[in-house]
């Protein structure tokens, strides 16, 4: 990789490679290696890299508007794009604002509940993130390296308990974090202090567990009995990286605000808030805003995702292949006792070891021997997480499963 002495170094570095262009799943660096990209962007590029009908949308509306700023006119994909969002997102959300990254929607998703309910607190889960803006920054609890150095951070944050995805009884460990979410509200943040819930349905740097039914179900039930609002985080999970358009679906509730942003525009940066009218009325005109909220070119790249992803064999193909991945993995988990858990829905898919090291000694091997890009996750790094592009097909999981089967061998 050429290094340039004019670039940061706050950046880390999941490779060395230096790349030159992508096609679907696969990218190219600039010495012409290929690399099967199983990160994704870190789940990003949900219809792979520079999907034709995403390049053609993006390039036809930079000849007409590459900005159109929102609050001097508006241009004519906004419409269209929010209420294409009205007939996708659940329920009765049907008011969107846009933004540029997943922070600035949590952010705005957090001062929307602020104004509507007139309550100063928000309470986050143990292994999420939110973002490493400042406030976003305080809603992390995944890992203290998002934090450390960067403190005072905000107040008025709460952390909750998440279930343990790896408790032997998890019906018992559903009932003791919603217990200890109750103990929060008698003990710390009065539910009449208290403006938001923001949960990730699953966990994505905390290590790509999905939340129990009963315990989401249990949380939105105690927001309406306390008038809290509960925002979902889909910033990683929606868009049918879990197999629905939005991980909510896996569990039929409601939330009062959806967070969207990574996979929403294939990549291009784009970022949106859902919610109800009723609560955008009660969010003062001119408290919130942003330069390039509502880019034409993001518009036209995330109204051609959707059009791509609103094809039935799409989505189809998420489950189809989340399932050939998962049971793969199970298959040489039989052989690898350092593997000590497979979970996830559609292509958002965690392994679960008992050693960090050999987590890092199997992206290695898969990097250099199977050129197959792969990240960790978890607060303790035990965790191999798999975000594939979602148009990935059934050959490229065999290729990636054979690399990570040499690489598990390779390492013991």
């Amino acid at each position: 990789m050429t290094t340039s002495s004019h670039l940061s170094n706050v950046w880390f570095s999941v490779t060395p490679l230096e790349v030159s262009h992508g096609k679907g799943c696969w990218v190219t660096t600039t010495s012409g290696e290929e690399y099967l990209d199983f990160a994704a962007g870190i789940a990003v590029n949900s219809t792979g890299h520079a999907h034709p009908k995403v390049a053609e949308a993006i390039a036809t509306q930079a000849q007409r508007f590459i900005h159109a700023q929102v609050n001097v006119f508006r241009h004519d994909l906004l419409e269209p794009l929010a209420a294409k969002l009205a007939e996708l997102t659940p329920g009765a959300i049907d008011t969107f604002f846009f933004a540029n990254s997943g922070a600035e929607i949590t952010e705005g998703a957090v001062k929307l509940a602020k104004q509507v309910t007139k309550r100063p607190h928000t309470v986050v889960f143990s292994g999420s993130f939110h973002g490493r803006t400042h406030m976003a920054m305080a809603m992390t609890t995944s890992k203290t390296g998002y934090r450390a150095g960067h403190a005072p951070l905000p107040s008025g944050v709460f952390v909750a308990p998440y279930p343990d995805p790896m408790a032997p009884d998890q019906d018992k460990a559903v009932a003791d974090a919603l217990w200890g979410f109750d103990h929060l509200l008698k003990s710390m943040t009065a539910p009449e202090e208290t403006a938001c819930v923001i949960l990730e349905p699953v966990l994505g740097e905390g290590g790509y567990i999905p939340a129990p039914a009963a315990f989401i179900q249990g949380l939105v039930e105690r927001c309406r009995q306390h008038g809290i609002l509960f925002i979902a985080d889909e910033v990683q999970s929606g868009f049918g990286r879990t197999g629905k358009m939005f991980a909510v679906e896996h569990y039929g509730i409601e939330p009062d605000i959806i967070c969207m942003a990574k996979g929403i525009a294939s990549g291009f940066p784009f970022a949106a808030l859902g919610t109800r009218r009723e609560l955008d009325d009660k969010w003062t005109k001119g408290s919130h805003g942003g330069t390039y909220g509502g880019n034409a070119m993001g518009c036209a790249a995330a109204l051609a995702t959707i059009e791509i992803m609103e094809d039935p064999a799409f989505l189809d193909n998420v489950n189809a292949r989340g399932a050939q991945l998962q049971a793969g993995i199970r298959e040489l988990a039989k052989e690898h006792s350092v593997i000590t858990q497979v979970r996830g829905l559609g292509l958002m898919v965690g392994t679960e070891f008992s050693d960090a090291a050999r987590v890092s000694a199997i992206t290695q091997h898969c990097l250099e021997e199977g050129r197959l890009i792969l990240m960790n996750a978890g607060t303790y790094g035990k965790v191999l997480r798999w975000m594939p592009p979602l148009v990935v097909n059934e050959r490229e999981v065999d290729l990636a499963l054979a690399a990570f089967s040499a690489a598990l061998k390779a390492t013991a």
